[in-house]
């Protein structure tokens, strides 16, 4: 059963009158239709994953830094992906209750609470330590107790224990991890943001049996993760 979707556009409260337009001016358009992401939009709070120096940031449809200004959040890649890209990634993968869920790249830990209302649990690997640490207060502040954040670099250290159902990567790469593929479960899904500059495609692969099948449903763009291979430059 849908759940009724809120109607904040009617409380004087300007955050959450920024929320619902950000919902239905960014989001709703962008081909997000599953009442039940829309509805969760609301209850998870974004603001309240957002460093204290960028509050006023948070429902504007850009990358927010974690650490420094913009233009270093964008070029380490340690930011928050527009929250357009964070919702139709979410209406797009069809999270069920049951599953278990990887993220590469917590950030903040907004992505990895959004999961975490849908799935069974989620485990999120962060490189960066005091990025990990703040993502796991803010998720202990929202209540959310099926996430955890691990200290890792998803490029380099061995994987953790699976298989999972729905793997995400919260940023850019050059090519989809062949690694990461083999750590789905049957019927898994993988969903990463991939290509170079200037076009990116989210690319979602779905593991059956041995067989991969690979979809790219829309085109965007994001900063790069950290430590995963890029293309050989063109030698001439």
């Amino acid at each position: 059963m849908n759940m009724p979707l809120n109607t904040s556009a009617n409380t004087n409260d300007p955050i959450a009158h920024a929320r619902y337009n950000m919902i239905e001016q960014q989001i709703r358009p962008w081909n997000v239709s599953d009442p039940e992401v829309l509805e969760l939009l609301h209850q998870v709070r974004r603001e309240d994953f957002v460093p204290a120096a960028h509050r006023s940031l948070a429902f504007m449809d850009i990358e927010i830094p974690l650490r420094g200004t913009p233009e270093e959040g964008v070029r380490t890649g340690q930011c928050m992906l527009a929250p357009r890209v964070e919702a139709r990634l979410l209406n797009d993968l069809q999270v069920k209750k049951h599953e278990r869920v990887l993220e590469i790249g917590t950030g903040s830990g907004y992505m990895a609470a959004l999961l975490a209302h849908r799935a069974k649990e989620v485990l999120s690997l962060e490189i960066v330590p005091e990025l990990a640490d703040a993502a796991r207060a803010n998720l202990q502040r929202a209540g959310i107790g099926n996430a955890t954040v691990r200290v890792a670099d998803g490029s380099q250290d061995p994987l953790p224990e699976g298989p999972f159902d729905v793997i995400v990567l919260s940023g850019s790469v050059a090519e989809v991890p062949q690694a990461l593929l083999a750590k789905l479960n049957d019927g898994g899904r993988l969903a990463a943001i991939v290509g170079l500059d200037p076009i990116m495609r989210m690319t979602i692969v779905q593991r059956h049996g041995n067989r991969f099948e690979t979809t790219q449903p829309w085109d965007t763009s994001s900063p790069r993760l950290t430590g995963f291979a890029e293309p050989s430059p063109f030698k001439f």
